[in-house]
């Protein structure tokens, strides 16, 4: 997917890494998901309690917690953004997840956004960042941080690397990465990578750059696929989840089909309308990947935002034979 970088100033926290590191010990034990996941898989209300801080947090979760990427709707999230998520909960998600511009926020923006998430039963486990600054010391990743565990997520996610080049450029990347997968640890989040269609292209003659990130990144790191751009490139996602096992914690549900927008294929087909092999994909990812989280994600479709990302969760409960 492209994004636009997020215009917004990095705001100091110089005391923020400090403060916070104890305070979110116990959910950094678990894994991406861990016990929310869990949760989310019973029907109703459900408490999810903070050991070490002794609150609870009462949130209506959702049976069916597959979630949206935001940047499906980004239209009627930048015309009215407490109207998308209520309508996104409607539909029937059960999370989302924010991109790039989030960052933008002030603290208090956030707070306001995750009470009106919590009202609707919706959650974030993982958010997108385009600024490569959240993931090194500083004030952008305080900010960054706070933003997350203000919005209950636990993964940031690189939503794009633009201006790194080479093997050698991508093994420094990915270094930065591994650092920041310590750093981020003691505060219960970890780092992730969102795959395009161009870190499926050989940098060296042999090793693709989502090579490269996988063989030079622990395992924390998530490889976060998305299946579209990854199909589109040629790759096969069955062989790289197979590849990777355990780190394809959240994948992207994007379809692709040969032929231009134009005619309404590329990425502008919906959910189970292209030739991505979902079913083959989904057994990939529940027997070996490690998935935790689904998220639907549309670049445009001829239909409205809203009637496109319902169509998409239509076809993804045929699929899966649910209700």
């Amino acid at each position: 997917m492209t994004r636009k970088k997020s215009s917004a100033d990095p705001i100091s926290r110089r005391n923020f890494l400090a403060l916070s590191a104890a305070v979110p010990a116990a959910i950094a034990a678990q894994s991406l998901g861990g016990a929310v996941t869990a949760a989310a898989q019973s029907a109703g209300s459900t408490v999810i309690r903070a050991a070490d801080t002794g609150t609870a947090e009462v949130t209506n979760i959702k049976k069916n917690t597959i979630g949206l990427e935001m940047y499906s709707v980004r239209d009627e999230l930048n015309r009215d953004l407490p109207d998308t998520l209520q309508q996104v909960s409607k539909i029937g998600y059960g999370s989302v997840e924010f991109y790039g511009p989030y960052y933008g926020w002030s603290i208090p923006r956030a707070k306001e956004i995750k009470s009106m998430m919590d009202d609707l039963g919706l959650r974030s486990f993982s958010t997108h960042n385009n600024n490569l600054q959240c993931f090194v010391p500083g004030d952008a990743m305080n900010k960054a941080i706070e933003l997350n565990q203000v919005l209950g997520s636990q993964l940031m996610v690189v939503a794009s690397a633009s201006g790194v080049k080479g093997v050698d450029g991508w093994k420094e990347f990915c270094g930065k990465m591994s650092t920041a997968v310590d750093l981020l640890k003691p505060h219960g989040l970890t780092a992730g990578f969102h795959n395009h269609q161009t870190e499926w292209a050989p940098l060296d003659g042999t090793m693709r750059t989502m090579d490269v990130i996988a063989a030079n990144t622990p395992p924390e790191f998530v490889l976060q696929l998305d299946v579209g751009t990854c199909v589109a490139a040629g790759a096969d996602p069955v062989a790289w989840i197979k590849a990777n096992p355990g780190r394809i914690k959240t994948i992207h549900l994007k379809d692709w089909a040969p032929g231009s927008d134009a005619d309404g294929k590329g990425y502008r087909v919906l959910f189970g309308e292209g030739v991505c092999p979902w079913k083959e994909i989904i057994a990939a990812e529940e027997s070996v990947g490690g998935v935790e989280h689904y998220l639907m994600e549309q670049e445009g479709s001829r239909y409205p935002e809203f009637e496109t990302v319902q169509r998409c969760l239509e076809n993804w409960k045929k699929m899966r034979n649910e209700g």
